[in-house]
């Protein structure tokens, strides 16, 4: 933990204002749901809630299972980290944020398929493998992530199923968050 060199007072609400460079540099947005975590020495602490977080066991398995149905790597994300991993190391993208252009595909609620798109997407920050498939996890109408496949060596395309194996992992996904 590092010190900002920034007070703030609490107001008679017992509210504390974060300030706009911590919120710019965490991407923390208006809305967007924190834990508060207390330690023995009197620290409070505020940590970006990650729904979909709580899943990322299940998330891990289903990564798996796409890789292995479509030979593509698959990363889950929650809405800025990555959260799951299967086809590449999970050192090399674990905790990775993702960029700012996959940031604003899920702002927009947009998927993406790169046979159907002439731009390129690198989903994950200092990851150069192009993405394939964005597909935006959503649950209860709030974006708590996506599901993306990017290239290997030996497949640089998708396929209509691929598509709808990932349309279907997000859609299972968000169900699930909302049990």
């Amino acid at each position: 933990m590092k010190a900002t060199g920034i007070v703030r007072r609490i107001d008679d609400l017992g509210r504390v204002v974060i300030p706009k460079e911590i919120r710019r540099t965490m991407r923390i947005r208006e809305g967007d749901p924190l834990e508060i975590y207390t330690d023995n020495s009197g620290e409070v602490i505020f940590k970006k809630y990650s729904p979909i977080g709580e899943l990322a066991d299940f998330a891990n398995q289903i990564s798996e299972s796409i890789t292995k149905a479509t030979g593509l790597t698959t990363l889950i994300f929650d809405r800025d980290h990555c959260i799951a991993a299967s086809g590449i190391s999970k050192r090399e993208v674990l905790e990775r944020r993702i960029t700012p252009q996959a940031e604003e595909l899920l702002e927009n609620r947009e998927k993406y398929n790169a046979n159907k798109n002439k731009d390129e997407l690198f989903a994950l920050e200092g990851v150069e493998k192009e993405s394939l498939i964005f597909i935006p996890i959503i649950s209860s109408g709030d974006v708590l992530g996506a599901v993306c496949v990017l290239e290997s060596e030996n497949k640089k395309t998708v396929t209509d199923s691929d598509e709808k194996i990932c349309i279907v992992a997000a859609d299972f996904l968000g169900k699930q968050m909302e049990q």
